[in-house]
């Protein structure tokens, strides 16, 4: 029979090594975790720049928009406004389904729009009457910060 002693040295390093294990391995759960909080930081940047992106992007973009006002009893305007941030240039306005409701002469003398700024207006009379249908479709083109000519149709309820 083999007769095997502990002395209080073995114990203790016997004890040195199970913390060296224990601590290796925490340590390396540590950085696993370090390496998780790294790549969620990496994807945090880019959804950040990338919404920084689009908020530049939208600074050079106009957007226009139509509405019937009602000014009184019965007289109207057609509102062309520019809610976007940048303006719009060389605006023109077309009714697909056909006009009834602008004066031809009203709209030859204010489009094609040179320049409608950011949060800027213009209104057109509008001519209505007990027969004339409450929606009406309006087609606006413009420029602004954007590559190609924009396009909208929109529609404008009485």
């Amino acid at each position: 029979m083999i007769n095997v002693t502990f002395e209080s040295g073995d114990i203790i390093a016997t004890l040195a090594l199970l913390f060296s294990v224990y601590a290796t391995f925490k340590t390396v759960q540590f950085n696993n975790r370090q390496q998780e909080v790294i790549k969620s930081q990496a994807k945090l940047n880019e959804l950040l720049l990338n919404k920084e992106a689009a908020g530049v992007e939208m600074d050079k973009q106009a957007d226009l928009g139509v509405t019937f006002l009602k000014l009184g009893n019965s007289k109207y305007r057609l509102k062309v406004f520019n809610k976007g941030k940048a303006p719009a240039r060389h605006v023109t306005i077309e009714f697909p389904e056909g006009n009834e409701v602008i004066p031809e002469s009203d709209i030859e003398s204010k489009f094609p729009l040179q320049l409608l700024d950011a949060h800027q207006s213009v209104e057109l009379i509008a001519a209505v009457h007990l027969g004339t249908k409450s929606k009406h479709l309006v087609k606006l083109e413009w420029e602004d910060g954007r590559i190609n000519r924009v396009e909208k149709e929109l529609w404008a309820t009485l």
